[in-house]
């Protein structure tokens, strides 16, 4: 699985070539000095290339063209309308000579408007000054003019009317009217063109300034990199990313990845083996974490390759919060780690996005280091946009010039991030079903002693729930003192002896009246009865869907021991015979974890406990030193990943809790 996982995460990461210099604006340059290992050419500012846009923009001027079509169009049929009135033989008109002259008259007025240009002007160019220039292109030949330097169709009329007072021959009332039917525009503003130009000049733009040779010196150990610098530097950067990575193969890059992703998935197991070992003997564990980190570096893949949101609204966190509902704070910030260290051989600012989300992290694990109620969730989503922000914010300061040049927008991505984390629950639930491992949120509701099952318990069996009531506060006082899993405990207590539902009368602790029913039995019969409460209920369990961890309290709470009771009283009845040992003992198997074997000792020291006649701190300590000893000489804990230690505070800790249960009252007087 965890070869597998490594394969993935490398053939998901980013094969993009990186510089291997760290350098940040206003600081000190801090490796060796640095000679330019090619050629290469200084990249322009954003600012540079901005304000020479803007210098095209403002130097750009509109394009007119002239449109000759429509200045012969209007001339032929200035020649139609006056032969079609020598036709109708209009006044004037009457003669060849007087026609031909209109003609030419007409004909003069309207080639010097013309050739001149009668210009179009829309509103955004009537609002222009006069000497405002322009470019004409007439003939494929461009060349620059005034507005004033054109006519307009109003003053082509006053030219015109000129012109006619001028010639006294000309009939004004009927050529007059024909010419000015034949003044139109013929210069208009070429937007396409205009816009075609403006967008190759910005294409001509050169992005470079100036030239760094082969070998040159770049920069120098403790020289300051101040902006020319750092613009050199990101010049180098950017050309050698690009000539590295069109020269480098891939196969080199993902050796080096195959390498670090090992590296830090080797980190992850050595931990697990060396400090806790259950959970990495557990294959739906270990897939389970492969899983998260595997899924959580293939999201920021695909994120930096979608490109459509920042990288900062990738919820790194729910990854803490999801392994901390099934493992513990240290493992959670363990795979934390390993996640941000493997994304970061490919983010952006690599320490910054390191530091961040570290930190952010922490704050995750810490906010849900007790989980008792869902609404912490909100809460821990609400320290990890503030971890988010403040981080951002000192790390922004530290590179910005003032205050108001920190791009605060940013705080939106995180919050979107801090938001997203409130998915684990689901997230949480379904792997619950996916992989049968339970988690604290399950074992809260669990626990519950108002759900169903356990008060169909304590209505059918009320000696036995208040006896399980006790042993779960005993055993998860034990296993808090020994670094086990309390709520797991308390779980398994409520529900160890549900068996005992089905006929609570044949168990002593719900026995009301003197009566007992097993006087009228054989004691095998008896010893029977009282061992199948262990089967019993774990067909309860199963019934209500109870998740396994819990149901291996049920089979194990008893071990492999003996009947005693039933057991000693065949021994004295039949002194003659060899009774057959299987009949008295239950089948097991026996505690295979630090909880179920704290739960064996809390079930039998408690059972006991209610059979002294005399409560005092020596017959307790004698009571729970006997009960613990002979467990432990029937091997009832050698699966168990229990120490000596751990049990010398497991009695001290029942003797305390026993001795307060019990503890002598003041008699008080009868009124």
């Amino acid at each position: 699985m965890v070869l597998g996982s490594i394969i993935v995460i490398v053939l998901m990461l980013p094969k993009e070539i990186s510089f291997r210099f760290e350098y940040e604006q206003g600081k000190t340059w801090l490796h060796e000095s640095l000679k330019a290992p090619f050629d290469f050419a200084i990249l322009k500012t954003n600012e540079e290339l901005d304000r020479e846009r803007s210098l095209i923009l403002q130097n750009s001027k509109p394009y007119f063209t002239i449109r000759e079509k429509d200045a012969r169009k209007k001339k032929e049929d200035f020649a139609i309308q006056i032969l079609a009135r020598k036709q109708s033989g209009i006044k004037g008109f009457e003669d060849s000579a007087a026609v031909a002259e209109q003609l030419k008259i007409g004909n003069d007025i309207l080639d010097t408007l013309y050739r001149k240009g009668i210009i179009f002007l829309n509103s955004d160019f009537e609002k222009k000054p006069k000497d405002f220039t322009i470019v004409v292109v007439r003939n494929n030949i461009a060349e620059e003019a005034e507005l004033n330097s054109f006519f307009t169709v109003k003053t082509a009329y006053a030219f015109a009317l000129d012109r006619f007072s001028a010639s006294p021959r000309l009939n004004k009332s009927v050529t007059g009217a024909l010419i000015s039917a034949a003044i139109t525009p013929n210069l208009y503003h070429d937007e396409a063109m205009t816009k075609q130009l403006y967008m190759d000049q910005l294409e001509n733009i050169s992005p470079t300034r100036g030239m760094v040779r082969k070998d040159e010196r770049v920069i120098s150990q403790g020289e300051l990199v101040d902006n020319q610098k750092y613009q050199i530097l990101e010049s180098l950067r950017n050309a050698y990313e690009l000539k590295i990575g069109t020269h480098r193969n891939n196969l080199t890059i993902m050796t080096g990845q195959i390498i670090l992703v090992t590296m830090a998935m080797l980190v992850l197991m050595f931990f697990l083996i060396l400090f806790r070992q259950p959970e990495f003997q557990n294959n739906r564990k270990i897939l389970l974490l492969m899983l998260l980190i595997t899924s959580m570096v293939g999201l920021y893949s695909w994120a930096s390759h979608a490109n459509f949101f920042n990288l900062y609204l990738i919820p790194f966190c729910i990854i803490p919060m999801i392994v901390k509902a099934f493992f513990d704070t240290r493992i959670a910030l363990f795979v934390h780690l390993v996640v941000i260290l493997i994304v970061g051989f490919a983010a952006p600012n690599g320490f910054e996005f390191a530091f961040i989300q570290i930190v952010a992290g922490m704050v995750a694990i810490f906010s849900i280091v007790s989980l008792r109620k869902r609404s912490q969730l909100f809460v821990s989503a609400g320290l990890i946009t503030l971890a988010y922000g403040f981080a951002y914010t000192g790390i922004s300061l530290l590179h910005a010039e003032n205050f108001y040049s920190v791009k605060w927008v940013s705080l939106w991505w995180f919050a979107g991030s801090g938001i997203l984390t409130l998915i684990a629950y689901p997230i949480i639930y379904i792997f619950e079903k996916l992989f049968g491992i339970i988690s604290d949120v399950s074992l809260l509701e669990l626990a519950d002693t108002n759900s169903p099952l356990l008060r169909q318990l304590a209505l059918k069996a009320p000696g036995t729930f208040q006896h399980s009531m006790q042993v779960a506060n005993l055993a998860e006082s034990a296993i808090v003192q020994i670094r086990g899993n309390a709520l797991l405990v308390r779980a398994g207590a409520l529900y160890h002896d549900i068996g005992k539902m089905n006929i609570p009368r044949y168990f002593v602790e719900n026995v009301i009246t003197g009566a007992n029913p097993h006087d009228d039995l054989p004691f095998e019969e008896s010893a029977k009865i009282i061992i199948s409460h262990v089967g019993q209920g774990v067909e309860i369990a199963r019934k209500h869907q109870l998740p396994e961890p819990v149901i291996d309290f049920i089979r194990t709470h008893h071990g492999t021991t003996m009947v005693q009771y039933f057991y000693q009283s065949w021994l004295k009845n039949f002194p003659d015979q060899i009774p057959e040992e299987k009949s008295f003992r239950y089948p097991g198997p026996v505690p295979f974890s630090k909880e179920t074997a704290v739960l064996m000792m809390a079930d039998s020291v408690e059972a006991a406990s209610r059979s002294l006649k005399h409560y005092d701190a020596e017959t307790i300590e004698e009571l729970v030193d006997h009960i613990i000893d002979k467990m432990i000489e029937q091997d009832q804990f050698l699966n168990s990943d229990i120490t000596f230690r751990d049990i010398v505070r497991i009695k001290r800790i029942f003797r305390k809790m026993l001795q307060s249960v019990y503890h002598s009252r003041v008699e008080y007087p009868q009124i």
